[in-house]
């Protein structure tokens, strides 16, 4: 095995980014309404790496098609572009509800969901997940965690009853930079809840669970 210390970290961050700008060349066009909120995250959002991306949203689009959802959950919209490419992959009569503490993000949302064909199936929540996730019944065939760390246990398990069986849960940001693989600072509270979640879901009998090394990490697990 190579032993990453070896490797210049310059080179791969190059090598990296072709492979990224290969896989986008030869995946589907990016809708343009992507583009322009994109765009507009990066000109007007305060971290905006915090957005899902084109590759990863090429990704989450086929996914949507693959379970064909009358119904997604998604904690954490950010500034809603993964809930526009999950959104693609909706039954007809399907709905989206996303839910995001950020009152300051609602106007770029509102104005991106409002332009997109989907928006009269996007339900957006405001406030706290771990309030508005109990009142909400609906039966989930998709969900997409993708809000703070910390609170990643606490939302699969309000999920998981809610979910069909057969159902997928996507979780965003497993790796965390890298940190996850490393002794964590005891007062890094996001990463030692990572690990303990990354460990959890590995051995849950209740899902079927692969990590995917794929940008910050992306966790699929299938509900029995």
């Amino acid at each position: 095995m190579l032993d990453p210390k070896m490797i210049n970290p310059q080179f791969t961050e190059a090598l990296s980014e072709k492979w990224i700008n290969y896989a986008l060349n030869h995946s589907e066009p990016i809708p343009e309404i992507l583009t322009d909120l994109e765009r507009e995250t990066h000109q007007k959002i305060l971290q905006p790496r915090m957005l899902s991306g084109p590759l990863q949203g090429r990704l989450l689009s086929i996914i949507a098609h693959l379970v064909n959802p009358q119904i997604i959950i998604e904690i954490g919209t950010f500034t809603g572009y993964a809930t526009l490419c999950l959104a693609e992959g909706l039954q007809e009569k399907g709905v989206i509800h996303t839910i995001d503490i950020n009152e300051e993000l609602v106007p770029i949302q509102e104005r991106f969901f409002n332009k997109s064909t989907y928006r009269d199936q996007i339900k957006r929540h405001l406030g706290s997940a771990l309030k508005i996730l109990p009142k909400l019944s609906d039966p989930y065939d998709l969900a997409f965690i993708d809000a703070d760390k910390v609170n990643y246990d606490a939302y699969f398990e309000l999920l998981l009853p809610k979910m069909k069986k057969g159902g997928l849960i996507l979780s965003d940001n497993v790796l965390w930079s890298g940190k996850v693989i490393e002794k964590a600072n005891p007062k890094d509270e996001s990463t030692i809840a990572l690990q303990h979640f990354n460990e959890k879901l590995k051995n849950d009998p209740r899902v079927k669970t692969v990590l995917l090394p794929f940008r910050d990490g992306l966790t699929l697990s299938w509900v029995r």
